[in-house]
């Protein structure tokens, strides 16, 4: 299948780093909650109407100038980008989370592409009436991109969190019976490397039987995360995802 196989190498580039590029937007840096005016702030700031310095500040682990590289970058390959935050539900320790959504589209050729990323995360801030956030942990986080005349419905049947070497499932099904149609589609985990470098590698396609992509993976020895590249073609449209698995070492820490 080389034609599949070419658009397998093409299509998620700069799609499957959106995962880094969102989560690497604020650092790990434990302090305060930040307040609704902090959240905002950020918000305005992401969505190029507020000064990204105004909402975060330079520390271990964060540089705003590269924030604002990275920002622009998402906002050329979908140009009318737009960040959304919101309150999310409390962790079980109590912590409260806020949802980030980030939405666009862009044209490629005849080919209009539509991004749907969001994350979960428990964000803290430098306090004080002048503070900025300073902080994040992600708890989840997940990327869509669609093509066709409508989003093509498609479940990521993936955990947000795994112990340790433990083996797990990574599955990406379409919602709808596929009816006869010949769907193809592969997977491939990214390196940390290619994660901050918002790249991606190449991922060779095949044809899918049973509705999806089933594959039975193990996770690594040593806490942290996976991030997962996904890449499904349908006679209907295109769907490129990411998804990110912690691995942690600790039962309590799989469904915080």
């Amino acid at each position: 299948m080389p034609r599949l196989q070419q658009l397998g190498r093409f299509l998620p580039r700069g799609v499957a780093g959106l995962a880094a590029l969102l989560a690497s937007s604020l650092p790990v840096f434990a302090a305060a909650l930040p307040s609704a005016t902090q959240l905002q702030a950020l918000e305005r700031a992401l969505n190029g109407t507020g000064e990204l310095r105004g909402a975060i500040e330079d520390g271990p682990g964060l540089d705003v100038t590269l924030v604002e590289l990275r920002r622009r970058s998402l906002l050329r390959q979908f140009p009318d980008a737009r960040w959304q935050l919101s309150p999310g539900k409390p962790l079980r320790d109590g912590r409260s989370t806020v949802q980030l959504f980030v939405t666009g589209s862009r044209q490629d050729g005849p080919t209009r592409y539509r991004l749907d990323a969001q994350q979960q995360l428990v964000l803290s801030s430098s306090g004080g009436p002048g503070g900025r956030i300073n902080g994040q942990t992600v708890i989840r986080e997940q990327t869509l991109l669609r093509s066709g005349e409508a989003d093509l419905p498609v479940s990521l049947l993936i955990p947000d969190a795994v112990l340790t070497g433990q083996r797990y499932d990574v599955d990406a099904v379409f919602d709808e019976p596929l009816e006869g149609a010949i769907a193809a589609g592969g997977l491939v985990a990214l390196t940390g490397q290619q994660v901050n470098a918002l790249d991606s590698p190449d991922l060779q396609l095949g044809a899918l039987g049973g509705g999806g992509l089933f594959k039975s993976v193990q996770a690594p020895f040593t806490p942290g995360s996976q991030t997962w590249a996904i890449l499904l073609v349908h006679p209907k449209g295109i769907v490129s995802a990411t998804k990110r698995v912690l691995v942690v070492a600790d039962k309590a820490q799989l469904n915080p």
